[in-house]
């Protein structure tokens, strides 16, 4: 006799394809290939746009010290949340090979893709044996969003994945699809305490790697274990490996994971945006809503069903109760109502029925490919584009290798505002005030507040002087204007700006 098929294994087998079958099949395999292959050559460009400079800053701190690597924008001993076991690797790897950070990351993207890619492969091989099924579920993640063109990181859109497929939270996802697949396979049958054990500890270094792409593992995981109902036998071993994961957090030295819970209302106020638009950003979505709703009424403990009501049920809490950070759980909605839509297509009942959804699903993965089809240009350039497709183009940002040039040395203080703040320590300087929000710098706030008063018009030169011996500043990066009693002139760069050196 055979066991009777679990909740999550496929119980059917599709027929044999012939012919046009074939053909139908082998599109979604074709145009995922050039998804992958229109990734690959983003990746030789690098374009930089958002976080890559935080990035890059971390690796160029970890080359530098591997064991007291500092804060990673300003000139301050503090914990960063930044370092992670994938930054740590990276650091590593540059101290070790002396490549350029930027190759370096371009390095990362790759190991970044290559995880993802197969990630989504194996996980989706445990929710269904079509052949065509992985493909059509990497079109539907990156290609079915919505026709407001998006970006953050952690989500997996065409463009937004273009530009932070470097990033750990790229790395850190395809962790989590490998984290599900081998989670899926290991509570259908027995396994061993070394099973629980290892999940553990990959959940941890998940969470590690990226707090909000863990956040994402963490509910998907939840809703994988729901749905697989494990014996009270299996408990033990799940709690080991959660205590495990647990310790490994605990012992990670380079930050206090925990303390981050302490440190999320600085967050809040970049993070409300996510709670805009979103039926632009999103509608798109709304197609694996359907698909979810149709796997619900089937099977009410389906794993991708649970991981969707998880996923919106902290994303609806963060914004009634203002907790906008919580907006980054948003792909553990977002991915299983994508994964959902691209299943239907291959297992839905009748064959009318499924050429149905291909036509949807379809149309609906042609309207997200215009949409973010000015991705093409960070491999073509602007000049390369149609017209149409140019007007779509996100141009990335300039850098700031001509400061490095002129004469600014790794471990100097530039004064700088917000955006050039952003870039300039990727080649290893310091600024005065960070960039980006910091919830272990505790003087973020007075450091803002200084860069602010050192570049107000109003303010008299003697002050200026003194904020600029208060944090060792040596170099200024702003507009004409500047130049004084102390600070001289050196060289422009693009949109207007000024070098200057500050003298003894």
């Amino acid at each position: 006799m055979h066991a009777p098929p679990s909740d999550l294994e496929p119980v059917s087998r599709p027929a044999p394809a012939h012919g046009g079958a074939r053909v139908g099949r082998s599109l979604p395999q074709v145009a995922a290939a050039l998804v992958l292959v229109l990734l690959l050559l983003v990746v030789v460009r690098l374009p930089w746009a958002g976080d890559l400079g935080m990035h890059a800053a971390t690796v160029q701190r970890l080359r530098h010290d591997l064991v007291h690597p500092g804060n990673p924008l300003v000139d301050a001993d503090t914990p960063s949340p930044y370092y992670s076991p994938w930054m740590l690797v990276l650091g590593c790897l540059a101290r070790l090979t002396g490549l350029s950070v930027f190759v370096v990351l371009r390095m990362a993207a790759l190991v970044a893709l290559g995880l993802l890619t197969t990630g989504v492969w194996r996980y989706v091989r445990t929710l269904s044996p079509h052949r065509a099924a992985p493909a059509l579920a990497l079109l539907a993640l990156v290609l079915l969003w919505g026709p407001l063109l998006f970006d953050w990181s952690g989500f997996v859109s065409l463009n937004s994945l273009a530009l932070t497929v470097s990033y750990p939270s790229v790395f850190a996802l395809g962790l989590a699809f490998h984290f599900w697949a081998w989670l899926t396979g290991t509570a259908r049958g027995p396994a061993g305490w070394g099973a629980w054990l290892g999940l553990g500890a990959l959940w941890a270094l998940i969470l590690l790697c990226h707090q909000f792409t863990g956040v994402v593992a963490t509910l998907g995981a939840t809703a994988m274990v729901i749905a697989a109902r494990p014996g009270r036998a299996v408990l033990p071993r799940l709690g080991a490996g959660f205590a495990l994961g647990l310790v490994v957090l605990w012992l990670w030295p380079y930050y206090d994971f925990f303390a981050l819970f302490s440190a999320g209302s600085g967050l809040e106020a970049i993070h409300r945006s996510l709670y805009a638009h979103l039926a632009g950003r999103f509608g798109l979505v709304l197609l694996g809503v359907v698909a979810l709703v149709l796997r619900g009424r089937r099977n009410h403990r389906d794993p991708l069903v649970l991981f969707f009501a998880l996923g919106v049920l902290v994303f609806a809490a963060g914004g009634l109760t203002g907790h906008y950070s919580w907006g980054r759980a948003l792909p553990a909605a977002l991915i299983p109502a994508q994964l959902a839509a691209a299943l239907e297509t291959v297992s839905a009942g009748r064959r009318a029925v499924r050429a149905g959804w291909a036509c949807v699903l379809g149309a609906a993965l042609a309207v997200g490919a215009w949409t973010q089809a000015g991705t093409l240009g960070y491999v073509t350039g602007r000049d390369a584009l149609p017209g149409v497709v140019a007007a779509k183009y996100r141009t990335p940002w300039a850098g700031y290798q001509w400061i490095m040039k002129a004469g600014v040395r790794y471990g100097d203080v530039v004064m700088a505002r917000r955006m050039p703040a952003r870039q300039i320590p990727a080649y290893g300087p310091y600024t005065v005030a960070p960039g980006y929000p910091d919830v272990f710098l505790r003087d973020a706030a007075r450091r803002e507040a200084a860069v602010t008063r050192f570049f107000d018009t109003g303010t008299p030169p003697a002050q200026r002087r003194g904020i600029l011996r208060e944090y060792g500043v040596r170099w200024v990066v702003g507009p004409g204007g500047l130049a004084g009693p102390g600070v001289r002139k050196v060289t422009s760069g693009p949109g207007g700006q000024w070098l200057y050196r500050v003298e003894p």
